[in-house]
Protein backbone atom coordinates (compact mmCIF):
# COMPACT_ATOMS: atom_id res chain seq x y z
CA UNK A 1 0.00 0.00 0.00
CA UNK A 2 1.41 3.38 -0.53
CA UNK A 3 2.26 5.58 2.09
CA UNK A 4 -0.08 7.95 1.46
CA UNK A 5 -2.99 5.44 1.81
CA UNK A 6 -1.83 4.05 4.74
CA UNK A 7 -1.26 7.17 6.05
CA UNK A 8 -4.87 8.92 6.00
CA UNK A 9 -6.66 5.21 6.50
CA UNK A 10 -4.42 5.21 9.92
CA UNK A 11 -5.80 9.02 9.94
CA UNK A 12 -9.05 7.90 9.36
CA UNK A 13 -8.75 4.97 12.07
CA UNK A 14 -7.77 7.33 15.09
CA UNK A 15 -10.41 10.00 14.05
CA UNK A 16 -12.84 7.03 14.45
CA UNK A 17 -11.96 5.90 17.60
CA UNK A 18 -11.91 9.49 19.02
CA UNK A 19 -14.97 10.23 17.58
CA UNK A 20 -16.98 8.38 20.38
CA UNK A 21 -18.24 10.53 23.50
CA UNK A 22 -16.27 9.61 26.74
CA UNK A 23 -18.85 7.67 28.90
CA UNK A 24 -19.21 8.19 32.74
CA UNK A 25 -18.68 5.71 34.63
CA UNK A 26 -20.87 3.90 37.05
CA UNK A 27 -18.77 4.48 40.45
CA UNK A 28 -14.96 5.83 41.42
CA UNK A 29 -12.37 5.15 43.58
CA UNK A 30 -9.29 6.87 44.59
CA UNK A 31 -6.33 4.55 45.35
CA UNK A 32 -4.17 7.22 46.31
CA UNK A 33 -3.81 10.82 47.06
CA UNK A 34 -3.11 12.49 43.93
CA UNK A 35 -6.19 13.81 41.23
CA UNK A 36 -4.60 10.66 38.70
CA UNK A 37 -4.68 8.25 41.15
CA UNK A 38 -8.45 7.22 40.48
CA UNK A 39 -9.87 4.19 38.84
CA UNK A 40 -13.75 4.38 37.38
CA UNK A 41 -15.89 1.31 37.54
CA UNK A 42 -18.47 0.01 35.00
CA UNK A 43 -20.58 -2.36 35.69
CA UNK A 44 -21.66 -5.89 33.40
CA UNK A 45 -24.28 -5.02 31.45
CA UNK A 46 -25.29 -8.04 30.02
CA UNK A 47 -24.67 -12.31 31.37
CA UNK A 48 -21.86 -13.72 29.55
CA UNK A 49 -19.65 -16.67 29.85
CA UNK A 50 -20.90 -20.28 32.00
CA UNK A 51 -22.85 -17.66 34.28
CA UNK A 52 -21.64 -16.55 37.86
CA UNK A 53 -20.03 -13.53 38.83
CA UNK A 54 -18.36 -11.62 36.22
CA UNK A 55 -15.12 -11.44 35.36
CA UNK A 56 -13.14 -8.38 36.18
CA UNK A 57 -11.22 -6.19 33.23
CA UNK A 58 -8.47 -3.94 34.21
CA UNK A 59 -7.96 -1.43 31.54
CA UNK A 60 -5.01 1.11 31.22
CA UNK A 61 -5.11 3.41 28.70
CA UNK A 62 -2.25 4.30 25.90
CA UNK A 63 -1.28 7.79 24.98
CA UNK A 64 2.77 7.52 25.39
CA UNK A 65 2.45 8.09 29.01
CA UNK A 66 1.98 11.20 27.89
CA UNK A 67 -0.21 14.03 29.99
CA UNK A 68 -2.92 15.28 27.39
CA UNK A 69 -3.79 11.62 27.28
CA UNK A 70 -6.03 10.53 29.90
CA UNK A 71 -8.55 7.97 30.45
CA UNK A 72 -11.42 9.04 29.03
CA UNK A 73 -10.51 8.38 25.22
CA UNK A 74 -10.76 4.85 26.07
CA UNK A 75 -13.58 5.31 28.23
CA UNK A 76 -16.06 3.89 25.28
CA UNK A 77 -13.84 0.65 25.27
CA UNK A 78 -14.80 0.22 28.68
CA UNK A 79 -18.17 0.51 28.40
CA UNK A 80 -17.68 -1.87 24.97
CA UNK A 81 -16.46 -4.11 27.73
CA UNK A 82 -19.09 -3.45 29.96
CA UNK A 83 -21.74 -4.60 26.91
CA UNK A 84 -19.76 -7.50 26.81
CA UNK A 85 -20.62 -9.03 30.08
CA UNK A 86 -17.32 -7.71 32.27
CA UNK A 87 -16.92 -5.75 34.76
CA UNK A 88 -14.47 -2.45 33.89
CA UNK A 89 -11.66 -0.93 35.86
CA UNK A 90 -10.17 2.20 34.08
CA UNK A 91 -7.36 3.09 35.73
CA UNK A 92 -5.89 6.38 35.76
CA UNK A 93 -2.28 7.31 36.60
CA UNK A 94 0.07 9.92 36.61
CA UNK A 95 1.88 11.09 33.02
CA UNK A 96 4.22 13.32 31.82
CA UNK A 97 7.08 14.65 33.38
CA UNK A 98 7.48 17.29 35.95
CA UNK A 99 8.14 20.47 34.27
CA UNK A 100 7.65 19.52 30.80
CA UNK A 101 3.87 17.55 30.67
CA UNK A 102 4.56 16.37 27.11
CA UNK A 103 7.64 14.46 27.52
CA UNK A 104 6.37 10.74 27.85
CA UNK A 105 6.03 9.52 31.91
CA UNK A 106 6.77 10.26 35.19
CA UNK A 107 9.89 7.88 36.81
CA UNK A 108 8.90 6.34 39.23
CA UNK A 109 5.28 7.72 39.58
CA UNK A 110 3.47 6.27 36.54
CA UNK A 111 5.38 2.54 37.99
CA UNK A 112 4.13 3.23 41.58
CA UNK A 113 0.86 4.25 40.05
CA UNK A 114 0.15 0.73 38.54
CA UNK A 115 1.21 -1.27 40.94
CA UNK A 116 -0.74 1.16 43.70
CA UNK A 117 -3.80 0.15 41.65
CA UNK A 118 -3.45 -2.91 41.03
CA UNK A 119 -2.75 -3.85 44.65
CA UNK A 120 -5.68 -2.05 45.34
CA UNK A 121 -7.73 -3.06 43.17
CA UNK A 122 -9.53 -6.37 44.74
CA UNK A 123 -10.27 -4.84 47.79
CA UNK A 124 -11.96 -1.72 45.63
CA UNK A 125 -13.49 -3.39 43.28
CA UNK A 126 -15.51 -5.73 45.90
CA UNK A 127 -17.10 -2.46 47.15
CA UNK A 128 -17.81 -0.82 43.23
CA UNK A 129 -18.76 -3.83 41.43
CA UNK A 130 -19.22 -6.82 43.59
CA UNK A 131 -21.21 -8.82 41.23
CA UNK A 132 -17.82 -9.62 39.77
CA UNK A 133 -15.15 -12.02 40.57
CA UNK A 134 -11.67 -10.57 41.76
CA UNK A 135 -10.28 -14.12 41.11
CA UNK A 136 -11.01 -13.85 37.39
CA UNK A 137 -9.09 -10.38 36.67
CA UNK A 138 -7.89 -10.11 32.91
CA UNK A 139 -5.63 -6.90 32.85
CA UNK A 140 -5.63 -5.25 29.18
CA UNK A 141 -4.03 -2.31 27.82
CA UNK A 142 -3.48 -0.16 24.57
CA UNK A 143 -0.05 1.05 22.98
CA UNK A 144 1.84 2.61 26.84
CA UNK A 145 -0.87 0.89 28.30
CA UNK A 146 -0.08 -2.42 26.60
CA UNK A 147 3.35 -1.87 28.00
CA UNK A 148 1.99 -1.50 31.57
CA UNK A 149 -0.56 -4.30 31.32
CA UNK A 150 2.57 -6.24 30.98
CA UNK A 151 4.59 -5.14 33.25
CA UNK A 152 2.22 -5.45 35.77
CA UNK A 153 2.12 -9.05 35.50
CA UNK A 154 5.91 -9.66 35.64
CA UNK A 155 6.27 -7.93 38.51
CA UNK A 156 7.28 -11.21 40.77
CA UNK A 157 10.20 -10.79 38.10
CA UNK A 158 11.65 -7.56 38.82
CA UNK A 159 14.86 -7.36 40.34
CA UNK A 160 15.35 -8.04 43.65
CA UNK A 161 15.19 -4.53 45.47
CA UNK A 162 12.61 -3.14 43.23
CA UNK A 163 10.22 -1.40 44.87
CA UNK A 164 7.36 -2.83 42.74
CA UNK A 165 8.54 -6.23 43.07
CA UNK A 166 5.69 -8.69 44.36
CA UNK A 167 6.82 -12.15 45.91
CA UNK A 168 4.36 -14.05 44.29
CA UNK A 169 2.84 -13.97 40.79
CA UNK A 170 -0.19 -11.58 41.02
CA UNK A 171 -3.35 -13.22 40.78
CA UNK A 172 -4.35 -12.86 37.18
CA UNK A 173 -5.88 -14.98 34.59
CA UNK A 174 -4.35 -13.68 31.83
CA UNK A 175 -3.12 -10.14 29.66
CA UNK A 176 -3.91 -9.35 26.65
CA UNK A 177 -1.92 -6.67 25.61
CA UNK A 178 -2.94 -4.51 22.46
CA UNK A 179 -0.22 -3.38 20.10
CA UNK A 180 1.51 -2.63 23.08
CA UNK A 181 5.21 -1.29 23.30
CA UNK A 182 6.07 -4.61 24.60
CA UNK A 183 10.13 -3.77 23.78
CA UNK A 184 11.55 -0.81 24.71
CA UNK A 185 14.96 -1.70 22.67
CA UNK A 186 12.71 -2.00 19.63
CA UNK A 187 10.08 0.58 20.14
CA UNK A 188 13.29 2.76 20.86
CA UNK A 189 14.95 1.91 17.57
CA UNK A 190 12.38 2.52 15.42
CA UNK A 191 11.39 5.81 17.24
CA UNK A 192 7.89 4.72 18.46
CA UNK A 193 5.54 7.52 19.59
CA UNK A 194 8.12 10.14 19.15
CA UNK A 195 11.20 8.59 21.36
CA UNK A 196 8.72 7.90 24.08
CA UNK A 197 10.21 4.91 25.25
CA UNK A 198 13.37 6.52 25.82
CA UNK A 199 11.65 9.61 27.45
CA UNK A 200 9.81 7.28 30.05
CA UNK A 201 12.94 5.85 31.28
CA UNK A 202 14.45 9.30 31.78
CA UNK A 203 17.28 9.73 28.61
CA UNK A 204 20.16 8.70 27.62
CA UNK A 205 22.04 8.84 30.81
CA UNK A 206 19.13 6.32 32.62
CA UNK A 207 17.68 3.89 29.93
CA UNK A 208 20.15 0.99 30.31
CA UNK A 209 20.51 1.54 33.93
CA UNK A 210 16.33 1.79 34.27
CA UNK A 211 15.18 -0.82 31.84
CA UNK A 212 15.67 -3.98 33.67
CA UNK A 213 13.16 -2.45 35.80
CA UNK A 214 10.54 -1.33 33.15
CA UNK A 215 11.01 -3.38 30.08
CA UNK A 216 8.26 -6.05 29.67
CA UNK A 217 10.93 -7.98 26.97
CA UNK A 218 13.45 -8.37 29.80
CA UNK A 219 11.06 -10.20 32.51
CA UNK A 220 10.51 -13.31 31.08
CA UNK A 221 8.99 -15.79 31.76
CA UNK A 222 5.86 -14.49 33.65
CA UNK A 223 3.83 -17.65 34.34
CA UNK A 224 0.74 -15.46 33.69
CA UNK A 225 -1.52 -16.78 29.93
CA UNK A 226 -0.36 -14.02 27.95
CA UNK A 227 -1.96 -12.59 24.70
CA UNK A 228 -0.72 -10.10 22.20
CA UNK A 229 -3.47 -8.35 19.62
CA UNK A 230 -1.47 -6.38 17.11
CA UNK A 231 -2.74 -4.75 13.54
CA UNK A 232 -0.40 -5.70 10.54
CA UNK A 233 -0.84 -2.27 9.15
CA UNK A 234 0.02 -0.16 12.39
CA UNK A 235 1.82 2.77 12.13
CA UNK A 236 2.33 4.07 15.67
CA UNK A 237 3.36 1.35 17.17
CA UNK A 238 4.57 -1.43 14.65
CA UNK A 239 4.25 -5.10 14.27
CA UNK A 240 7.82 -6.24 14.83
CA UNK A 241 7.66 -4.31 18.46
CA UNK A 242 5.07 -7.03 19.20
CA UNK A 243 6.61 -9.64 17.32
CA UNK A 244 10.00 -8.66 19.61
CA UNK A 245 8.24 -9.64 23.31
CA UNK A 246 6.87 -12.92 21.57
CA UNK A 247 10.50 -13.57 20.50
CA UNK A 248 11.99 -12.84 23.92
CA UNK A 249 8.97 -14.88 25.59
CA UNK A 250 10.25 -18.30 23.48
CA UNK A 251 13.92 -17.81 24.14
CA UNK A 252 12.66 -18.07 27.93
CA UNK A 253 10.57 -20.62 27.42
CA UNK A 254 7.28 -18.91 27.29
CA UNK A 255 4.53 -19.80 24.57
CA UNK A 256 2.77 -15.86 24.23
CA UNK A 257 -0.19 -15.43 21.90
CA UNK A 258 0.23 -13.28 19.23
CA UNK A 259 -3.05 -12.29 17.19
CA UNK A 260 -2.21 -10.38 14.16
CA UNK A 261 -5.15 -8.23 12.04
CA UNK A 262 -5.07 -7.92 8.73
CA UNK A 263 -5.76 -4.52 7.40
CA UNK A 264 -5.98 -3.20 11.32
CA UNK A 265 -4.02 -0.02 12.32
CA UNK A 266 -2.90 1.36 15.96
CA UNK A 267 -6.84 2.50 16.75
CA UNK A 268 -9.45 0.09 15.67
CA UNK A 269 -8.47 -2.45 18.56
CA UNK A 270 -10.03 0.04 21.36
CA UNK A 271 -12.90 1.01 18.91
CA UNK A 272 -16.42 -0.18 19.78
CA UNK A 273 -17.56 0.51 16.08
CA UNK A 274 -14.56 -1.52 14.69
CA UNK A 275 -14.72 -5.17 13.91
CA UNK A 276 -10.58 -5.45 15.78
CA UNK A 277 -12.80 -4.30 18.62
CA UNK A 278 -15.14 -7.53 19.15
CA UNK A 279 -11.79 -9.54 18.09
CA UNK A 280 -10.46 -7.82 21.53
CA UNK A 281 -13.26 -8.89 23.48
CA UNK A 282 -13.16 -12.70 22.69
CA UNK A 283 -9.58 -12.94 23.26
CA UNK A 284 -10.19 -11.04 26.86
CA UNK A 285 -13.09 -13.51 27.09
CA UNK A 286 -11.03 -16.76 26.50
CA UNK A 287 -8.58 -16.19 29.27
CA UNK A 288 -11.28 -14.61 31.92
CA UNK A 289 -14.03 -17.63 31.51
Amino acid sequence: MPDDVAAARAAAEEESAFSHPPVAPDTSAAYGDHPDQVIDFYAPRAERGPGGPAPLVVVLHGGAWRAPYDRRHVSPFAAFLAGRGFGVALVEYRRGTEGDATLAGRWPDTFDDVAAALDALPALARQALPQTDPRRTVVTGHSAGGHLALWAAARHVLPAGAPWRLDGPPQLRGVVALAPIADLTVAEKLDVCGNAALQLLGGNELFAERQPYADPALLLPTGIATTLVQGRADLDVPQAVAEAYADAAAKAGEVVGLTLLEDVGHFPLIDPVADACAVVAEEIAQLAW
